[in-house]
Order: structure tokens, then sequence, then C-alpha cells
């Protein structure tokens, strides 16, 4: 499928999502180790090749502001995730986007960027597969990106719930190991 799709083997035109990996959410997953190492390993690699990488934080809003959804979902408590695991830490030039939704392009500038820099191909990494992960890759594959899974850097606190996910997401979008992206990266 990706032999096909000559804009993933660019740097210029693509991106490394890396959703959400803050303290608190790595601290509750399955995988912890494994999942930082892989993880690590994509970011370093995009930085050598010149490819663009954007960090997702959860910034909740103030409660009086927060959807009447979001504030049954969490049924009264108050969710801080803390700051991006020092391990894939932001380095200068890379963005950050805080952002209140389980959407990369939800409330953020992040399609603006992408479509400004001619970004085609967006990989994903991070936590919870089953939530902001697929619910962005989906949302990218809707508005005409390419969305490629990480399945080794992908994570979530109910092993399940993440296995079931990558499943569903393999029958839309590729899911492919470090070794299959780095390959194609060069």
């Amino acid at each position: 499928m990706l032999s096909q799709i000559k804009d993933y083997k660019l740097p210029s035109r693509t991106a490394l999502i890396v959703w959400d990996v803050q303290e608190a959410l790595v601290a509750s997953i399955f995988n912890r180790e494994d999942f930082l190492r892989k993880a690590s390993q994509l970011v370093d690699v995009a930085r050598t090749r010149g490819i663009s990488v954007f960090y997702t934080k959860i910034t909740p809003l103030p409660e009086k502001f927060e959807s009447k959804a979001r504030q049954l979902m969490w049924r009264g408590r108050r969710f801080e995730p803390g700051d991006i695991a020092k391990e894939v830490y932001p380095r200068e030039g890379e963005v950050v986007l805080n952002k209140n939704t389980a959407s990369i392009f939800v409330g953020t500038n992040f399609e603006l960027m992408a479509r400004n820099a001619s970004l085609s191909s967006l990989v994903f990494t991070g936590i919870a597969t089953e939530m902001g992960v697929e619910s962005s890759a989906r949302h990218a594959l809707n508005l005409g990106f390419l969305p490629v899974i990480a399945k080794e850097a992908v994570s979530s606190s109910d092993r399940e719930a993440h296995h079931r996910s990558l499943t569903n997401m393999g029958k839309l979008m590729p899911i492919l190991s470090n070794e299959e992206i780095l390959s194609a990266w060069g």
C-alpha cells in the first residue's frame, strides 16, 4: 500500500505526531518501557531526517467552560495529565499544541500549519490508541491526509481496547512497525 504513496517517503511531506505522551498517561499504560523506547526512536529519527514533529497536550478547560459531555465522561473528576515525558520531550522549534478534545484538528491550528507546510502524511504515536490517536487518525483521513499508525509506539491503559483499536484502524489506514516506518524514511 505505501509503495503507491510516494509522499510518505518524503520527509518534507510527513509529520510525526506525538499524541499526549504526558507523565500521568505514561504511568498508566500497559507497556511503558517498550512504548517509550519505540516512541523515542521515532522522534530521534524524525529529527535527523528533518521530519516535522508535533506534540499534543491535554489541556482541560476551566470547569465552567467544559462541555457537558466531557464533564459526564470525567464524572466530576479533574484530570491533570502533567508535562510531556522526558524521553520524548520537545526541542526548540517543535510545535506543542494544547488541546481540549480528542482530535488534533479541533480547537487547534494544526490543519492550517499542516496545509501551509504541504504535509500529506501524518505518522501517529502516543496515548491512548483507542481515544485521541484513533479519533485524530480518522479525522485526518476524512480531511485527505494519509494517517499512519506506529503500532509499537501507541499505547493505552486498556490493553484490550488498544488491540481492538489497531484492528479497526487497520481496515482504513496503514498500521506499521517502527522498522517499516524507518525503512520508508530512508
